[in-house]
């Protein structure tokens, strides 16, 4: 409080005892006394002020179209000023007053109502409460209309304080994201992560003290404004949040697991459009508790085999279609062994099967033979893909990566065999979906995205813009094979029950034992992590399921599962991630048949025999087509030594042919066509590099 406001207040409270003393006046029983002796002082001591706090109205939290994710609605508590009516209003409609507050809350007879009434009148209490119960807005117009309380604040006596609780639309939807803050400060979620923005600033008025213990405001101008807070408007797509907790919940219930995470981020922006925390309490139920995706460390299992490839393309020079031998599915490292899940093993097998098997003897021998010697270049790579450190969201409560480190004393000879297939290390759901989601960016690594904007009713106060962590995880090259990885783990390997015909999906399964006092349990971490659709990624998701009891324990037949129905239901809603029809082909006079792209003799020999005429100026072999008049014009397709020819619109057979002869190794896709080459036309390449041709 300032000096001015200080001075003011005393003024006003010397003026009133003055007048305490000069009058003193105690209204008793319907006559007048005047008192003497300690009889003042009773009513001196009911006489006092206070400058107290205004509570600002908190701001909005909204999803990403605007539907109200929480909000402040005003509720008031009823109490009555009993000295206000009039007595012949009073008297008239004391009976109907008491059955309407009887009726109303339901808690006591309208007798009882009456004599509180009767009390409160008689002992001349400016200030009772009706009852404990607050009603809302709705309800305080209705209650303005019942007897005596309908002549008004003055002549009424009713007294409506109001109280702003925090209130959201959709229930326990996304309870833990958008989260809660308490009267010491202490909270989760948006409301905590953003309470600076939300909370606004409290205002201060002078109150004056009235009988009953109650307080009245008095506005005489020295009173400081509140400010309203900010409102927020989250990425969350209220639709999708409510698919993924009833797919989630469907899953946990079936498989009796103690805990699920979703979380759904739009590639492009890094947007969490979506992101779910169910555990299971004593009783069986599910609820939200704790933000396992943001905050919860876990050892990743196979997932986290993406960033062993990574590394192992970049720093050994390795294809996908190198062989490693895994034996019968049984390795040993020192004194540990490394198992795969297959019984028996899957022998000889190219990384790319091994990879899509996901094989942890192949992961293990690959990681120790070109990283054993230097296990902290290894761990370079796991820095640089921002394993080790909290990726920075606005949420808080971001858990802190568990990465150990060559100079550690747990460090042994076994540490590094097992974190290539994500044993011996802690990271969050959040960091793995951040990396699959570079993958499908293109190799760009987003920061996840909660909040978009804040604002204030339509003026932008903040805008929120993606955060690139990591231009680039990888190489091009590096980042086709992981691509042809992910999508041959849906296409071939332990994540082809959700492989579909509508549209690709990729990504890797994951299976992990949970660690308790030091050993190793017989309970899993079972997850799924990857983008769709994946020839043009719109989303990317994570799930994970820890727990989950009865024979299916594998993150191929718990978590993948619910990652497709999620998706489907996102390609359901989204009309433009899916593909064009082929439109139907009809012949019409005057059209050329389908020539792009070949061998200049084979083509002009079709040609020929088609009866089309065709000419060129082209001394080379191999030529790109174009129409001219009524005949074929043959162009020139240079082939360069040590660079990527350029195949689009050749058959299979032609575009083979000068792939091999320029060195490359091809993985195909499709039928038909070439219509796109991973590869960029004119690119240096050396011997044995990979291209993926798509056919169509």
């Amino acid at each position: 409080m300032n000096i001015k406001k200080s001075i003011l207040l005393r003024v006003r409270v010397a003026f009133l005892l003055v007048t305490v003393f000069a009058v003193a006046v105690v209204v008793k029983v319907g006559r007048i006394q005047f008192s003497e002796g300690e009889k003042w002082k009773e009513i001196a001591d009911q006489i006092s002020f206070q400058t107290r706090v205004v509570k600002a109205t908190r701001g909005n939290i909204y999803s990403d179209n605007g539907s109200l994710l929480a909000t402040d609605l005003p509720f008031y508590k009823v109490a009555f000023d009993a000295t206000r009516p009039p007595d012949e209003a009073f008297k008239k409609g004391l009976d109907s007053l008491a059955l309407c507050l009887s009726r109303h809350f339901k808690d006591k007879s309208a007798e009882s109502y009456r004599r509180l009434l009767i009390n409160a009148r008689t002992s001349g209490r400016q200030y009772v409460v009706l009852n404990r119960k607050q009603v809302g807005y709705q309800e305080k117009k209705g209650i303005e209309k019942w007897p005596i309380f309908r002549l008004g604040r003055l002549k009424g006596g009713v007294i409506f304080e109001k109280v702003d609780k925090r209130f959201r639309p959709f229930s326990s939807l996304g309870h833990r994201t958008i989260g809660f803050i308490n009267e010491n400060k202490r909270g989760a979620g948006l409301e905590y992560s953003f309470d600076e923005q939300l909370a606004g600033k409290d205002g201060e008025a002078l109150y004056q003290k009235i009988a009953g213990g109650g307080w009245k405001p008095l506005y005489d101008g020295s009173e400081v404004k509140t400010e309203h807070g900010y409102d927020i408007e989250s990425t969350v797509d209220v639709n999708l949040q409510d698919v993924s907790e009833t797919a989630l919940l469907r899953a946990l219930e079936y498989h009796e697991a103690d805990y699920g995470v979703v979380a759904v981020m739009e590639v492009a922006t890094g947007e969490v459009k979506a992101i779910v925390n169910l555990e299971r309490n004593a009783n069986g139920y599910y609820y939200e508790r704790y933000n396992y995706a943001v905050g919860g460390l876990i050892e990743p299992g196979s997932t986290f085999k993406l960033a062993t490839m990574i590394a192992l393309f970049e720093e050994a020079g390795i294809n996908i279609f190198d062989s490693v031998d895994t034996g019968n599915g049984i390795q040993k490292f020192y004194n540990n062994t490394v198992r795969d899940h297959e019984e028996g093993g899957y022998g000889v097998v190219t990384i790319k099967t091994a990879f899509e098997k996901s094989s942890n003897v192949a992961m293990a021998k690959l990681l120790d033979q070109h990283f054993g010697l230097k296990p902290g270049k290894f761990l370079q790579y796991v820095d640089k893909l921002g394993m080790s450190q909290p990726l920075g969201l606005q949420i808080m409560g971001e858990g802190k990566p568990k990465i150990k480190r060559p100079q550690d004393k747990d460090w042994s000879g076994i540490t590094l065999p097992w974190m290539s297939y994500g044993y011996g290390l802690e990271i969050t759901p959040m960091q793995v979906l951040a990396l699959y989601n570079a993958v499908a960016n293109d190799g760009t690594m987003i920061r996840p995205v909660f909040v978009k904007r804040v604002r204030k009713a339509d003026k932008v106060i903040k805008e929120y813009e993606p955060v690139v962590l990591r231009e680039r995880i990888c190489s091009d090259q590096a980042l086709v094979r992981l691509r042809v990885l992910l999508e041959g783990v849906v296409e071939n390997g332990t994540a082809s029950n959700i492989n579909n015909a509508h549209y690709k999906i990729a990504g890797k399964t994951g299976t992990a034992q949970i660690l308790q006092d030091g050993r190793y349990t017989k309970k899993y971490y079972t997850s799924f992590v990857g983008y769709f659709p994946a020839d043009n990624p719109k989303y990317s998701a994570i799930v994970l399921i820890k727990n989950p009891k009865g024979w299916r324990q594998y993150g191929s037949n718990v978590a993948a599962p619910v990652f497709k129905e999620i998706a489907d239901n996102i390609y359901a809603r989204n009309i433009e991630i899916h593909a064009p029809m082929a439109a139907e082909f009809k012949a019409e006079p005057g059209i050329f048949p389908v020539i792009r792209a070949g061998y200049k003799q084979d083509l002009k020999f079709l040609c020929n025999e088609l009866g089309v005429s065709n000419h060129t100026n082209s001394e080379g072999d191999w030529v790109r087509t174009s129409i001219v008049g009524n005949s074929v014009a043959w162009k020139g397709n240079t082939l360069k030594l040590g660079q990527t020819p350029n195949v689009k619109g050749m058959t299979l057979r032609d575009a083979l042919y000068v792939l091999e002869r320029a060195g490359l190794t091809v993985v195909i896709k499709g039928k038909g066509r070439v219509i796109e080459q991973s590869l960029p036309v004119g690119r240096k390449v050396t011997q044995g590099d990979e291209i993926l041709i798509q056919l169509g």
